[in-house]
């Protein structure tokens, strides 16, 4: 029953208190194929609290299928993901439901609906996780996320009036109303032109540090992967090739390597 799902709105906070050293998000040995197409092929991974990694990769490498697994929208046939102490593959349809409220997922179409103001696309998080509010609770959760990406003047326009740029921070607005523990970003900055790409980086950035959020950024963008990650991964191959700083990698002298950054 939908009243059984109701979350009360002081359980959203973030925990915080463990330090920077929880682990939010471990993978081990991850295993997934399409057939005969084996995509990922024993791909391992931690992530810690308030840590921003970006997962770079060719075309086709796996990476939108790897966070697709961490949120349980794909089954995976090997290994393990724990999201915040949860053994995903274990969880049920409605165990995954609540586990997604602390997950955001920020879509590379922003996925807003045209039909709906500004407003109502924040709201409908939620409504769908039945988050348990005040009309009074859910204006101040509106306006803050608004403010928190600039846009508060915003609230009543429809996406159809908002330039690309805004589009998408009204998107990141919508993925911090439930003030997520980790966000997954899938091609935060495709379509955008590179100073609004800049600018969308940087609030990243920003939105990582007031609220110690975990993140993983699956992008093509290096100016992007460079401004807001902490740590790079190399997908190649289905394994998690290559970690380190920006910098680090950079200056690798292994061949796959350095194609990233030709």
């Amino acid at each position: 029953m939908a009243s059984e799902q109701k979350i009360v709105l002081s359980e959203l906070t973030n925990v915080s208190s463990s330090g920077n050293d929880v682990v939010t998000i471990s993978i081990n040995n991850l295993h997934k194929a399409f057939g005969k197409n084996e995509v990922l092929k024993g791909f391992t991974l931690d992530v810690k609290k308030g840590e921003s990694v970006a997962v770079i990769g060719k075309s086709g490498s796996g990476k939108s299928v790897l966070i697709k697994c961490i949120i349980g929208l794909i089954k995976f046939e090997q290994g393990s993901i724990n999201v915040l102490g949860k053994d995903v593959s274990k969880l049920s349809s409605k165990e995954l439901d609540l586990l997604r409220v602390k997950v955001a997922f920020l879509f590379q179409s922003n996925a807003l609906y045209d039909s709906m103001t500004v407003r109502e696309n924040l709201e409908f998080p939620l409504r769908r996780h039945w988050v348990e509010t005040s009309k009074e609770e859910v204006n101040n959760l509106v306006m803050e996320a608004l403010t928190n990406v600039g846009l508060a003047h915003t609230v009543d326009m429809m996406p159809s009036e908002l330039s690309g740029g805004m589009r998408k921070r009204i998107a990141l607005a919508r993925t911090l109303i439930l003030k997520p523990e980790i966000i997954l970003y899938d091609e935060p900055t495709t379509g955008l032109d590179p100073i609004t790409a800049r600018e969308i980086s940087n609030l990243m950035v920003d939105i990582q540090k007031k609220y110690q959020t975990s993140s993983i950024i699956i992008s093509h963008d290096l100016s992007c992967v460079k401004i807001t990650a902490n740590k790079v991964v190399m997908l190649i191959e289905g394994k998690n090739y290559a970690e380190g700083t920006y910098e680090m990698l950079s200056q690798s002298t292994d061949e796959k390597v350095k194609n990233f950054y030709i």
